[in-house]
């Protein structure tokens, strides 16, 4: 096999490339962008150093092998002073289950436990009531004229779902939306010193909180997921400061990944669905092709459009040189668009056979990809069956990311 160097003039591309994703009009639509990226090659070079992947292959080889790892916390450790991993909120971040490996991440994993049979119809009973009550206001406000799906629905119900489920006060879920969209900002791909800073805070903010919960659960446990997972960590872990840190990040990690990615999918679906009434009314005559429309919206413009990897040992990706250590981002978004996976890949196709890493993969797949599926599923057959035609009002904005996609409004009007 043949190994690609890398010349300046190739970084120089790619910088321009990652240049205009960082705009505005490349956040509110990356995909001629991912375009341009696909037919430079699998693998080429990431402007700030490392590799950049794009195609489907590859991307799922990398998610499913155990030669590459996350960047953990000894790997942050060794990075240059001055950089993103140094911040206070990517060393919190450090701890939790996504950027654990073997063996911490099985231990971390197995404690987690999944969502169960009996979990997910108890969760699905309170998704079907919430989404009710917020269709109710949702249709009332659309009586008076347009109504923002975002701010109605979108972000509401999956903090109801998690919040719930968690046995949070609903008073504190508004808080704990805001400062998740400011934490994720160190999970971003190139944060800016002031969005890393509010990262740092929120992250702060966000670990007195949930220190404080531990603590009064362990205080006074009961059926609930954060005192379950106190007894599990209590069996595993003789330190009661140990156990206790461990059940945080946790629930730290879940609420993170419950909320940001699931309202993501649940706008996103609903903005494919107003867009196009044809969309509408097939799912309307069709309500067996929900599962499938929720699908496809995940491959067709997923949550996260970027994932990150570093190599374990010296190695060949694509034909690129690799160096044990060296990062590669997996450019999700562009892989599902990768022409050599999806026949035209840029039409939103009911018909496909599901084939998406929206989830992840490997060992790392999404421990909250059942509840994000129900979440989606219960409330696409809501809306078509509830509610008359919708219309699109304008274009939505979008938040100043690349990985993490963000729908700041969705203004929708009756037909």
């Amino acid at each position: 096999m043949s190994v690609v160097t890398t010349s300046t003039d190739e970084r120089r591309m790619s910088a321009s490339l990652f240049s205009r994703l960082r705009t505005a009009g490349g956040q509110a639509d990356p995909f001629p962008i991912y375009g341009e990226l696909l037919s430079r090659g699998e693998v080429i070079p990431a402007p700030w150093g490392g590799s950049v992947v794009t195609s489907f292959a590859l991307c799922d080889q990398v998610l499913r092998s155990r030669d590459w790892l996350e960047p953990d916390k000894q790997w942050r450790g060794r990075q240059p002073p001055g950089t993103r991993w140094n911040a206070s909120s990517s060393q919190e971040m450090s701890n939790t289950l996504a950027a654990l490996n073997p063996p911490d991440h099985t231990r971390a994993r197995r404690a987690a436990g999944t969502f169960d049979r009996s979990t997910v119809e108890q969760i699905s009973r309170t998704v079907t009531a919430t989404t009710a009550r917020l269709l109710d206001t949702f249709s009332e406000r659309l009586r008076d004229g347009e109504a923002d799906f975002v701010a109605l629905v979108g972000e509401e119900l999956p903090v109801a779902t998690i919040g719930g489920w968690l046995g949070l006060p609903a008073a504190d879920w508004p808080r704990l939306r805001h400062l998740t969209h400011d934490q994720v900002f160190t999970q971003e791909l190139l944060p800016s010193a002031s969005q890393l800073a509010a990262s740092d805070a929120a992250t702060a903010e966000l670990r007195a909180y949930f220190t404080a919960l531990v603590r009064e659960r362990r205080a006074h446990p009961g059926d609930d997921p954060v005192s379950r997972w106190t007894r599990t960590w209590d069996a595993m872990e003789p330190d009661r400061d140990k156990a206790d840190e461990a059940v945080y990040f946790l629930v730290l990690f879940v609420l993170l990944a419950a909320l940001e990615t699931t309202s993501q999918l649940l706008t996103t679906m609903t903005l494919l669905l107003v867009e196009r009434p044809d969309r509408w009314d097939m799912v309307a005559e069709r309500p067996d092709s929900v599962p499938a429309f929720v699908e496809e919206t995940l491959r067709y413009d997923p949550p996260t459009h970027v994932i990150s990897r570093v190599a374990a040992e010296d190695r060949v990706l694509g034909g690129m040189e690799i160096r044990k250590d060296e990062m590669v981002h997996l450019m999700v978004g562009a892989a599902h668009r990768d022409p050599a996976r999806h026949s035209d890949p840029d039409r939103f196709d009911l018909r496909r056979k599901p084939a998406h890493l929206a989830f992840s993969g490997g060992i790392h797949y999404c421990l909250g990809a059942p509840l994000a599926r129900l979440e989606a599923q219960i409330l696409l057959r809501h809306i078509v069956r509830r509610l008359p035609r919708l219309a699109l009002v304008r274009r939505p904005s979008m938040a100043p990311r690349v990985a993490f996609r963000r729908l700041l409004n969705l203004d929708v009007a009756l037909a």
